[in-house]
């Protein structure tokens, strides 16, 4: 069954480029990924938990939510929350989650890293699994080609497991750089690269100098990951500023955005993880604790940065040079999530 819900374009000038959909009452849109067959998969929460839709016409219609945990492992009290998913090129569906176990005062083992996936034409997700089984945030995950699946998490450090089989099974939690001091409060973000290198975005705790740095790693194991400082505005906090950001993609290497002292900025990466010019750059949005950024690149070079505070969803238009393309737009929207694609067209959808 599929649900049909108008895109909504909103006045921004910028050609008609922007527009939104709606998700299916109820639902809190946490992200969004466009897959190989030009479907768009979603995940949101909700006061049932975790859901997943997905649309096959650009989100003017969807399907009726899938739940990401299973009835057995659903328990009194015990809230699950959605953290990141990723979608395979073969169309299957991961996705990270967490718990409020911790609050439950249940055993540590079970403040974990939450798996579920959901295989291409099927009904209904994988029974949850527990990958790591020890106190832990800051989950994240990214899928690759040929089955590759990376789970990513912080617990004092910052660890990855890695599967090589789709996600049917996973490593031991390993640290891929030893020399990463993280924010223990905020998040991770990873994605694969075109070369198959792996992007890992996090925030250093060094010193109390809280800025953005890259690790590059190699899949392989090969040579020694290359560690590249993205953030140029200082900020100096003795504490966790208990923060998201995110990396993704692009032609020619990657785009992150993060926030520093509560505003948004955003940068491209080459694939060697050095920032490309014209370097930083500082938008028009902030954010708050934990409140989602979202960063998409198109093919031509155009540039949609989104952010999330208090319950509304706001975005600015860059072209390929960096420059702002008309005025920030801005839309209702619950929770803390920021999801979005970009079509084949070169348009963007945004689900707030």
């Amino acid at each position: 069954m599929f649900f049909t819900f108008a895109v909504a374009s909103f006045a921004v000038e910028s050609a008609g480029r922007v527009s939104a959909a709606r998700v299916p009452a109820g639902l809190q849109p946490r992200k969004a990924q466009a897959s190989a067959d030009g479907a768009i998969h979603v995940l949101c929460d909700s006061d049932s938990g975790p859901q997943y839709v997905k649309s096959r016409d650009g989100g003017r219609t969807f399907s009726a939510p899938i739940p990401v945990v299973d009835a057995a492992s659903r328990k009194p009290g015990l809230k699950f929350l959605a953290w990141d998913f990723a979608v395979a090129r073969d169309g299957r569906v991961h996705v990270a989650l967490g718990t409020n176990a911790w609050q439950l005062k249940l055993p540590k083992q079970e403040w974990g890293f939450f798996y579920a996936a959901l295989a291409p034409g099927a009904g209904e997700f994988s029974p949850l699994r527990n990958l790591n089984h020890q106190p832990s945030e800051g989950f994240s995950i990214a899928a690759g080609e040929r089955g590759a699946v990376v789970a990513t998490f912080l617990s004092g450090k910052i660890y990855t497991m890695t599967s090589r089989d789709g996600g049917a099974t996973f490593s031991e939690p390993a640290e891929p750089d030893v020399t990463l001091n993280p924010c223990k409060c905020c998040t991770t973000s990873v994605a694969y690269g075109t070369d198959g290198k792996l992007a890992l975005l996090y925030r250093e705790e060094t010193n109390n100098e809280r800025d953005v740095w890259l690790s590059l790693l190699d899949p392989a194991g090969t040579g020694k990951p290359a560690r590249t400082r993205i953030s140029l505005t200082p900020w100096k906090i003795a504490a966790c500023p208990m923060t998201y950001f995110t990396v993704v993609p692009a032609a020619n290497g990657y785009l992150a955005a993060w926030p520093t002292k509560g505003q948004v900025y955003f940068a491209h990466l080459g694939k060697d993880g050095a920032v490309l010019p014209p370097g930083e750059i500082k938008t028009p949005g902030t954010n708050g604790m934990r409140t989602g950024v979202l960063a998409l690149p198109a093919a031509d070079g155009a540039t949609l940065i989104a952010w999330k505070h208090s319950d509304a969803l706001g975005w600015q238009l860059y072209d390929a040079n960096g420059q702002a393309q008309g005025n920030p737009g801005s839309a209702p929207s619950p929770g803390t999530g920021a999801a979005g694609i970009v079509l084949a067209s070169g348009k963007f959808v945004l689900f707030p």
